[in-house]
């Protein structure tokens, strides 16, 4: 009997071991899969008329269409969440596509992008590009956001009601000018919101120049259950890389995404989208 306990206590300890990979990785596809959190958030906004009604921007970002996790069917059922939440306008802050190895299906940039069509915006679709769809191939994701009613701004601006939103290309591959797209939106005038794919040109904005929105780090994508995460893909780690940051009189919003990179799956860092409420700053 003492010499077998040794070996009973190994198998539990093997077990347990299993019982806990098997737990976590539950987990991990419980995350990745699930649908989209809501994140709700009020701002203020300088530079539209007093009497403005409420507008309401959603923003998703980091889709990566791909299997096993992003197939067209899912995001066709993220729309329809998305449409239930009558947004005035849509703003995508890039990574439609995917190349990564691990995924078990690769779609392209049409069958990625139809599903985004559906969007309902009455004051429009605006969207920028991410990394993921440089390295995809941007004439042919350009090309389809444009045919599913999408603007696409690459350093440039455009009106949206009475907001003057701005377009970043990406920044993580040295495509960003934000002074470029700065002097768009001041030609434009009224209420300043910056889509950018990246949270980092942040900082280089002007005080008091309004809000930034942003995909890009996922959140960490795969966290620590006590927060923070390995790896941000931002240079200033985590600093604006997951919900919103205010400074300098600004405010960034940095959204976890809906998809999955490199790896298909998340851990502790849900798929959501944020539902932004714009009002007059004097109200």
């Amino acid at each position: 009997m003492g010499r077998g306990s040794p070996w009973r206590a190994l198998r539990w300890a093997l077990v347990m071991l299993l019982a806990a990979v098997a737990a976590l990785t539950a987990k991990a596809w419980s995350d990745t899969v699930a649908g989209p959190h809501v994140m709700r958030l009020t701002a203020r906004i300088k530079g539209i008329p007093s009497d403005t009604p409420p507008m309401r921007l959603l923003l998703l970002s980091d889709i990566h269409v791909a299997g096993p996790d992003m197939p067209p069917e899912r995001l066709a059922r993220i729309v329809q969440q998305a449409n239930a939440l009558r947004p005035d306008v849509v703003l995508i802050a890039g990574d439609f596509v995917s190349e990564k190895r691990t995924a078990t299906r690769l779609y392209p940039a049409e069958a990625a992008i139809a599903p985004l069509a559906a969007l309902e915006a009455p004051s429009g679709k605006i969207a920028v590009l991410g990394n993921h769809d440089h390295w995809f191939g941007i004439a042919a994701v350009r090309r389809e956001l444009e045919q599913a009613g999408f603007t696409v701004l690459a350093n440039a601006a455009a009106r949206a009601g009475p907001l003057a939103i701005g377009g970043i290309d990406d920044d993580y591959t040295g495509h960003a000018d934000l002074p470029a797209t700065l002097a768009a939106m001041d030609r434009l005038g009224g209420g300043s919101v910056l889509l950018s794919h990246s949270p980092d040109p942040f900082p280089d904005l002007p005080v008091g120049f309004g809000l930034m929105l942003a995909g890009h780090t996922h959140c960490g994508q795969i966290r620590y259950p006590w927060g923070g995460s390995p790896a941000t893909m931002s240079a200033y780690g985590d600093r604006y890389a997951c919900g919103a940051a205010r400074e300098n009189g600004n405010l960034l919003v940095t959204t976890a995404g809906l998809g999955t990179s490199v790896l298909p799956f998340r851990l502790f860092s849900r798929p959501e989208m944020w539902l932004i409420e714009l009002v007059p700053a004097g109200r």
